[in-house]
């Protein structure tokens, strides 16, 4: 090899591939261009020489020079560095750059931004608050009101902290065609007015928890203007008469009348589906037609219309009756007003209807004071029963429950005051 090889092996790039040659390398003087002519070997001027290899007319990919007038090199594979050569749209100077297509997964996607985010978010609000509003209205305008319930009279005890609540479920049979009453064995509408179930819910203004108490229908009261009788006997004049009684015998102002029909009562169970009820003994009571086994089960609207009126267990009916009456009416209050119910227009909705439908208010009572009642009464109230003992001779003949005074008058100024009821009065079996 020579030295003009050697050097050239030399300066070869890492690959192994030769340099192309330089101007000038192994030419002679009038030699022919890309023809190397060696030197006279060191023995003299005549000897022998030997004629290379012409050098290729196309240069290796990337070896970086061309011969004159011969097409320019194509890039080598692999590389990301594009030469020379021009496509459409691009300058003969500019770097060709690949192209992403549409299904490239290297792409990034574009991302929501958080003020679009925000956008809808807000109109979403918007939405549930109109559609919020407009039920609330609906519902006001479809409460029907009983006119003069809650009317002054003389003597009337003044309004006293918190809001209290008298809650009546009468036995009216309104609404009901003979086959429904047959099928809830509620029998024929009788004369006069009757009660199955009161009770007086007291909501604190502090944060105490509310107080539901039952007041037994034989319970025997100073009715105005009928002497000594029953409690029931009040609700037969009517629920002015019965708001007086009530409220002279505990003192207690009302601020809110309620009551609630034999229809509406099954109507709202059914529209959320039924209620969840332990039924801590079993009941077969054909009068109420009724037939449960013992233990936590879902009562439709029949079966829980049975379970409040039936007054079959216990050794005093009554007072086991006002005991399924509370539990009842804090478990359906409870599920009408689970998220599960209200945010569900196919229950939220019939519940509306069916609630607006069943039960009557005094006239200053609107869809915002039921709110509050359907809240108190999901905050798990205390609940417990006017306490009594022994029964009482009337003088038509009739025999009623006897309150056991002091304690009752411990109950009911505790309430007046807005103050928690003392535990010893209360029934701790409820």
């Amino acid at each position: 090899m020579s030295e003009d090889d050697r050097t050239r092996a030399m300066r070869s790039p890492g690959d192994g591939r030769p340099l192309p040659p330089r101007p000038g390398d192994g030419l002679r003087a009038g030699g022919a261009p890309g023809h190397q002519v060696p030197s006279a070997p060191a023995g003299g001027a005549g000897a022998p020489t030997h004629k290379l290899p012409v050098a290729p007319q196309h240069p290796e990919p990337g070896s970086g020079a061309a011969s004159p007038g011969s097409a320019p090199p194509e890039p080598p594979q692999g590389r990301s560095r594009v030469y020379g050569r021009a496509r459409a749209g691009n300058s003969p100077m500019e770097p060709l750059r690949s192209r992403r297509g549409p299904s490239d997964p290297s792409k990034p996607r574009r991302r929501v931004s958080g003020k679009t985010i925000l956008k809808i978010v807000a109109g979403l609000l918007v939405v549930l608050l109109v559609a919020g509003v407009g039920m609330f209205f609906w519902i006001n305008s479809r409460i029907a009101g009983i006119d003069g319930v809650l009317d002054d009279y003389t003597g009337r005890p003044a309004d006293t902290p918190g809001t209290n609540w008298l809650l009546v479920g009468s036995d009216s049979r309104k609404g009901l065609s003979a086959a429904e009453r047959k099928k809830l064995a509620t029998g024929r509408a009788t004369g006069g007015n009757r009660t199955d179930s009161m009770m007086l819910l007291h909501i604190p203004e502090g944060s105490d928890k509310p107080t539901l108490v039952s007041l037994p229908r034989d319970l025997a009261v100073d009715v105005p203007g009928k002497g000594r009788s029953k409690l029931n006997a009040a609700y037969n004049g009517g629920p002015q008469l019965l708001v007086r009684t009530v409220e002279s015998v505990t003192g207690v102002h009302i601020d809110h009348y309620m009551e609630i029909g034999f229809a509406g009562f099954v109507g709202i169970v059914d529209a959320i589906g039924g209620v969840e009820i332990n039924v801590r003994a079993a009941v077969d009571d054909p009068k109420a037609g009724l037939k449960l086994k013992k233990g936590t089960q879902v009562l439709n609207g029949a079966q829980a219309l049975g379970y409040v009126r039936t007054r079959k267990g216990g050794a005093l009916p009554d007072f086991e009756r006002t005991k399924r009456q509370r539990q009842f009416l804090g478990a359906v209050v409870k599920k009408a007003a689970s998220p599960g119910v209200l945010i569900n227009p196919f229950t939220s909705i019939p519940l509306a209807m069916s609630a607006t439908d069943a039960v009557s208010v005094d006239g200053g009572t609107g869809a915002f004071s039921l709110l509050s009642l359907g809240l108190a009464m999901g905050d798990s109230p205390v609940t417990t029963v006017v306490p009594f003992g022994g029964t009482e001779r009337l003088a038509d003949g009739g025999e009623a429950i006897k309150s056991d005074r002091p304690k009752a008058l411990a109950l009911f100024n505790a309430l007046k005051a807005d103050k928690p009821v003392p535990k010893d009065v209360i029934d701790t079996g409820n």
